[in-house]
């Protein structure tokens, strides 16, 4: 009961637009989910996504490391490749990433240290 009548509030609905939906779309699209997880749910290859615009700082440094990936990753480490998006793909999954960061989770999943 706690949580349905709190959701509204923490999920940062307010924040959902239409760029936002789009972002998702390539999210979903490029299977993104295949290497990294979002908020403790998808794969453990790759760093989690949930923090990612926090850590970087704005849209625009989500948008630089995005683009600078080489065509054929690098040799000998996981390193994700050039999914060659549009400009106006890298502004929406930019966005999409804003989007999740500023979703209250409770401080899940934990950020454990090993």
């Amino acid at each position: 009961y706690h949580t349905e009548q709190t959701f509204p509030d923490r999920s940062n609905e307010s924040a959902l637009t239409e760029s936002v939906v789009r972002g998702k779309a390539v999210w979903e699209n490029n299977n993104c989910i295949g290497c990294h997880s979002l908020l403790g749910e998808g794969a453990y290859f790759a760093p989690e996504l949930g923090n990612v615009y926090k850590r970087f700082g704005s849209t625009e440094a989500i948008k630089g490391f995005i683009r600078s990936r080489p065509k054929e990753g690098i040799a000998g480490r996981r390193s994700m490749p050039q999914f060659n998006l549009s400009e106006q793909e890298l502004d929406a999954v930019a966005e999409f990433l804003k989007y999740t960061s500023e979703i209250d989770t409770a401080g899940l999943p934990p950020n454990i240290q090993g």
